[in-house]
């Protein structure tokens, strides 16, 4: 039996109005309501990746107790919901766009030295059995003990590593273009030299929600961002028109607002100043040349360019 691995599903040029729509009717309101970090993150796991798709803790259940009829080690399940953006401009415009989606269930089974895996990029009761069935086919009798599954669920502890944000809605799509062309003109500004700038937004949400035999829940909520900046420096020198390029930037799990001004600037001067340096460097000399190793276990790379 095949099951096909996560969809991937990108919408090129999507239109703002429609965007907007998805995310209000994607995102829970439970993210706004103040509570203990382990339970929002599975309240915005359960409200994403079951409630949608009718599913319940007693289907979860049904699925494991199907996998452990087989007589298996271990088992889990797996839930994972990620939505991403990017914003890409070049030459002062917003040259590309992109928006997609993944999303699935994955079952694991365990048996001694054997791990079998089916997924499905259908959330649905029916897709979830039938991953089960697939996978407690890797059992042999006698081979191991059986496994005990409980109806009853208990939220395994976590640590508030970061916050459960959406980044991709704590900016609308006039202020991510704003933000790409304030990256241009702040490296344009920089020096003379630079004649081309090139600025990338990326924006993740993924949720994930891993339900084990033992009746262990676990969820996580990760937001990623990231800001990316590259620049083409370029000067004549003895008529010889040379250019070199720089690049900067950096992101975080955090939300869209972690992009001040002082934090855009120190990816903006990274991206210069390595332009700016490649410019006046000089070629490397050819033939034989010392090499200091230092002590421990010390390694010479040598390549052919």
């Amino acid at each position: 039996m095949s099951l096909r691995l996560l969809r991937d599903v990108n919408w090129h040029g999507f239109r703002p109005s429609y965007n907007t729509w998805f995310l209000a009717r994607i995102t829970p309101p439970l993210a706004m309501i103040s509570r203990e970090p382990t339970l929002e993150r599975l309240a915005v796991a359960r409200a994403l990746l079951l409630e949608p798709f009718g599913l319940t803790d007693a289907a979860l259940s049904q699925a494991l107790r199907t996998i452990a009829a087989h007589r298996i080690d271990d088992a889990d399940l797996y839930f994972q919901y990620t939505r991403s953006e990017g914003w890409g401009l070049e030459e002062g415009m917003v040259k590309s766009g992109s928006f997609g989606i993944d999303q699935g269930v994955g079952v694991r089974a365990v048996c001694g030295e054997k791990t079998a895996f089916a997924y499905s990029d259908d959330i649905s009761e029916a897709a979830l059995m039938d991953a089960a069935r697939t996978v407690r086919t890797i059992a042999g009798a006698g081979q191991s003990r059986s496994v005990k599954v409980t109806g009853h669920h208990r939220v395994a502890k976590s640590h508030a590593l970061y916050a459960s944000t959406d980044p991709i809605a704590t900016l609308d799509s006039a202020h991510k273009v704003a933000l790409l062309e304030k990256v241009e003109k702040l490296a344009r500004a920089k020096d003379p030299r630079i004649k081309q700038v090139m600025a990338g937004l990326a924006s993740e949400y993924d949720v994930i929600l891993v339900a084990r035999a033992d009746g262990t829940l676990a969820a996580d909520v990760r937001p990623l961002v990231r800001l990316s900046v590259t620049v083409i420096a370029e000067q004549t020198s003895s008529g010889e028109v040379r250019r070199e390029s720089g690049t900067g930037g950096g992101g975080g799990r955090v939300g869209l607002s972690y992009f001040q001004d002082a934090v855009i600037e120190g990816y903006v001067n990274d991206a210069v100043n390595a332009a700016l340096v490649n410019l006046e460097a000089l070629p490397l000399r050819a033939g034989e040349m010392s090499v200091v190793l230092g002590p421990g276990w010390p390694v010479c790379c040598c390549t052919r360019l």
